[in-house]
């Protein structure tokens, strides 16, 4: 009988697919033609797949199968350190930082986000969630400077309110991210109000939320949208660029890029640096670039 099966499996042809969950070294796809869902393992030790792949599979069962190929991707976000890196997710058009007025959030990690985003190639929409809670005017005036910068901010109120979202989200492939307890889990919630997701009380008393997302998902919003929702970061690494694509990731460095004295010009303390002079002239935010020496010399250790 198992014979059989085997023999069965064997010839069948390969499905294509999106991965449509990654629970470390297992994952859910959903088959393009069927839209039934796969629970599928790798072959050997391979685990280089990111949610929003779309892959071949082999079926070994009814509801089971082997990821046997990853097409090529459009983009693809993630994140490293000095020993590992994390994909997040695969051929996603849109990546959505989720901030909230409480608990504080992060601005470096809003800045590592936004040059992980300019590096892959990846728009980037900033949304400041909790905007109903009293209190809100710091949170709103520390990204003042983005919307200088070019970049899209949108105040929301995800448990009372979620259509303002609702356009950005039409026809991208979205990836929402974020510090825990910023309320990513609320979002998808409104959105998707039949999708299940635990939200959890902040913890006031640590001004940091709890991980409630433990696995990344896909969710379908619309046959024109997706939006895949990541666990809380606490850090983003990017170890995984080089020096020019970290300069080239800072949107307001790039008139300037070319024009210093020396062609190797580190942007650090060099003479007759333009990045510099720049910052001397209110054209690049001195904040911006002591975090761009931060993690120059991050990325160079």
């Amino acid at each position: 009988m198992h014979t059989q099966k085997s023999a069965d499996t064997a010839t069948k042809p390969n499905l294509q697919g999106i991965v449509v969950s990654s629970y470390g070294k297992r994952f859910q796809v959903e088959l393009t033609e069927t839209k039934q869902r796969i629970s599928c393992v790798t072959r050997g030790k391979k685990t280089d797949i990111a949610c929003g792949d779309v892959v071949t599979i082999k079926l070994t069962d009814k509801h089971e199968g082997v990821i046997e190929s990853t097409l090529p991707r459009k983009t693809l976000l993630y994140r490293s350190n000095a020993f590992k890196s994390k994909m997040l997710a695969a051929n996603v058009t849109q990546i959505i930082i989720v901030l909230a007025t409480q608990p504080s959030f992060y601005e470096a990690l809003l800045n590592r986000c936004l040059i992980a985003a300019e590096a892959a190639g990846i728009k980037a929409l900033i949304v400041l969630n909790k905007c109903d809670l009293a209190d809100n005017d710091s949170a709103k005036q520390k990204l003042d400077l983005y919307t200088s910068l070019g970049y899209q901010v949108l105040s929301l109120s995800a448990q009372e309110d979620i259509s303002t979202l609702k356009p950005y989200l039409h026809g991208h492939a979205s990836i929402l991210v974020g510090q825990s307890g910023m309320g990513k889990s609320t979002i998808i919630n409104a959105l998707l109000p039949l999708e299940l997701v635990r939200t959890r009380e902040v913890s006031q008393v640590l001004d940091s939320g709890k991980h409630t997302t433990t696995a990344t998902h896909l969710y379908h919003i619309d046959a024109m949208s997706q939006l895949i929702d990541s666990p809380g970061l606490q850090e983003f690494g990017l170890h995984h660029l080089s020096t020019g694509e970290l300069e080239h990731a800072f949107v307001e460095f790039r008139p300037f890029l070319g024009k210093c004295r020396f062609n190797n010009c580190k942007h650090l303390q060099e003479p007759d640096c333009a990045i510099t002079e720049a910052m001397q002239s209110k054209q690049i935010s001195p904040v911006r670039l002591e975090l761009y020496k931060m993690l120059r010399l991050e990325i160079a250790r």
